[in-house]
């Protein structure tokens, strides 16, 4: 049974509703998820981490089985700023007003904003197979928009990409997760069943659309003014990227991150594709522990 031992539960957070299971003892950790994803891709992490930790592991709203506010057209309810205060209400409604986070992909997004947006409540910020949204659009070449191609096609104007997607949504997550080739087998069958179930929920493919059409937008407008004030990541950063993706391709993920953190920065490639959790959880935790257990972070 994945999650054994965690119980699943919904919150309302200032109205919004989320669901996450939360588990163990011990210091705070949030882990967010990615997309198309739910939670649920802390299946292989988040209990042995729960023998130290209070693991909370929350889908993000839109994600899996939390609420789905509905397309704007400023794309506000998705903006990363957004999701970042339904972390941070969560966490102190469960009253953890400082808190370690792990992340993954577009929850690593979230994450980079909540240390921005919340200091003082993020003790330290793990991150995985990302660099900061706006060096992608900054830095976007012919190699990006090919390999990452997903980012402007779910960015189109509402309703394009929707209709597109919705007309076979299982083919869509397999050809999505597919940027290195997989069959039908990668992903735990338990943790598949429920990414394809929250995608056949009523507004959830319409909120990831949302959630690319807000990086495209709202976002880059708070990155971009974050950065004219000298706000950085404060809190000590671990940055891992899978070795058989593009980020360690594309870039130098560490020198990236060093120009948004203020405090210590480390990480490197583990021998994975995308999924880090999911495809080398021994290699990540190996990484992941010392940092999370170290009093410094580092």
């Amino acid at each position: 049974m994945l999650f054994a031992d965690f119980v699943l539960e919904e919150r309302v957070v200032e109205g919004q509703s989320l669901r996450l299971r939360r588990g163990g003892e011990g210091p705070p950790l949030l882990l967010l998820h990615g997309n198309p994803q739910t939670h649920m891709m802390w299946h292989r992490l988040a209990p042995v981490l729960a023998r130290r930790f209070t693991v909370i592991c929350p889908d993000l709203r839109g994600y899996g089985f939390s609420g789905k506010p509905g397309v704007t057209p400023d794309h506000a309810p998705y903006a990363k700023r957004a999701m970042a205060a339904d972390m941070l209400g969560l966490m102190r409604q469960l009253g953890f007003p400082r808190f370690g986070v792990v992340s993954h992909d577009r929850g690593a997004r979230v994450a980079h904003r909540l240390a921005l947006d919340a200091p003082e409540a993020v003790e330290r910020l793990a991150v995985m197979d990302i660099v900061p949204t706006l060096e992608h659009f900054e830095r976007t070449d012919m190699a990006f928009a090919m390999g990452y191609y997903h980012w402007f096609f779910l960015a189109q104007k509402h309703d394009l990409p929707e209709r597109m997607i919705l007309r076979d949504v299982e083919d869509w997550f397999d050809l999505q997760t597919s940027r290195e080739p997989k069959d039908r087998g990668f992903f735990h069958p338990d943790a598949r069943a429920d990414y394809l179930a929250a995608l056949r929920q009523p507004g959830t493919v319409q909120a990831i659309c949302e959630d690319y059409r807000a990086a495209a937008t709202i976002d880059l407008e708070h990155d971009r003014a974050s950065r004219a004030a000298g706000e950085k990541i404060r809190c000590p950063l671990l940055a891992l990227w899978g070795a058989k993706g593009k980020i360690g391709t594309w870039y130098e993920p560490l020198e990236i991150w060093r120009n948004y953190a203020a405090g210590p920065v480390g990480g490197q490639a583990v021998p994975s594709g995308h999924y880090l959790a999911e495809e080398a959880p021994e290699e990540v935790l190996a990484l992941l522990e010392p940092f999370l257990d170290s009093p410094a972070g580092g």
